[in-house]
């Protein structure tokens, strides 16, 4: 079976802002994807289409701020913002509640999103959450540190977000000959011209662990899969082991030989995954 094209849309949370969605699939259970710092919807863009040929709707959303979602420059790009957005898209496309699946802060907006709306999320997958208590990591700390040094001496460059991005792409897949020149490019797209990497720090900037510092994992009642690759290096081992026991309903699962963007190196993997997690709730609701 041929894998479909994306439906297209722009979704109104709030006035004067949108964001942009790929619904992949039509009918079965909902999935929506959110992807992390860096990328964008188009992270998903095999995920998808694999999950729509295993009868689900997949719903791929530009988190606002990023990639072709608008970019107000007087928003809460925040996490717990973030979610409330992904709230806000799930009714605009008429979404009662969905798997919500998010790679790296993705992750950590879905688990928002469960805490804040538990009737939202049926069930989570965490691809590569990052720790609770740390979760800017040192790349984006440096930033955050260094945001006025940056914002001088990259603006002026059409392609000054590529020096910010770039490290981010390679170091997050296993061998930096999966995230090419073509494909970074591609990353970097809405992000041309001289305000891209000033909206690129202001996104980095709005990355606090104040977001998530009164979350009770253990009140999180949903079934959670936590997925990492075994060599992703900023969710480590232990770091998916602390979800797993900290969550009431937490399993953690590796993927050999990846890194931290999953669904780049390994979309049918995550596909099957993702699929097969869906499909035992499913099961167990109608036994």
């Amino acid at each position: 079976m041929r894998p479909p094209d994306a439906d297209i849309f722009r979704v109104p949370i709030a006035p004067g802002a949108h964001l942009h969605v790929e619904r992949y699939g039509f009918g079965g259970p909902s999935i929506v994807l959110l992807h992390g710092f860096a990328t964008s919807s188009f992270l998903w863009r095999h995920v998808g289409p694999l999950l729509a040929v295993q009868g689900t709707s997949a719903y791929a959303i530009d988190l606002l701020g990023y990639g072709e979602s608008d970019h107000p420059p007087d928003a809460d790009f925040g996490l717990a913002a973030q979610a409330a957005y992904v709230d806000a898209a799930m009714t605009a496309l008429h979404l009662t509640q969905a798997t919500i699946v998010g790679v790296d802060l993705g992750a950590l907006i879905a688990l928002r999103l469960a805490f804040d709306r538990p009737d939202r999320a049926y069930r989570l997958v965490a691809i590569g959450p990052p720790p609770l208590h740390d979760i800017a990591g040192p790349e984006i700390r440096e930033l955050q540190a260094e945001t006025a040094k940056y914002a001088l001496r990259l603006s002026a460059g059409m392609f000054g977000a590529s020096a910010l991005l770039r490290p981010f792409l390679e170091d997050g897949v296993a061998e930096k000959t999966n995230m090419p020149d073509a494909l970074v490019g591609r990353y970097l797209a809405p992000y041309l011209g001289p305000e891209g990497a000033s909206h690129l720090l202001v996104l980095a900037g709005a990355l606090t662990s104040d977001d998530m510092a009164d979350i009770e994992l253990r009140r999180i009642t949903q079934r959670v899969l936590i997925l990492r690759g075994t060599r992703d290096r900023w969710c480590t081992r232990t770091v998916a082991e602390e979800y797993e026991a900290a969550l009431l309903k937490g399993h953690y699962q590796h993927i050999d030989g990846v890194g931290h963007l999953v669904p780049e190196e390994t979309s049918s993997d995550l596909a099957r995954l993702i699929s097969a997690f869906v499909q035992t709730a499913e099961m167990e609701e109608s036994a």
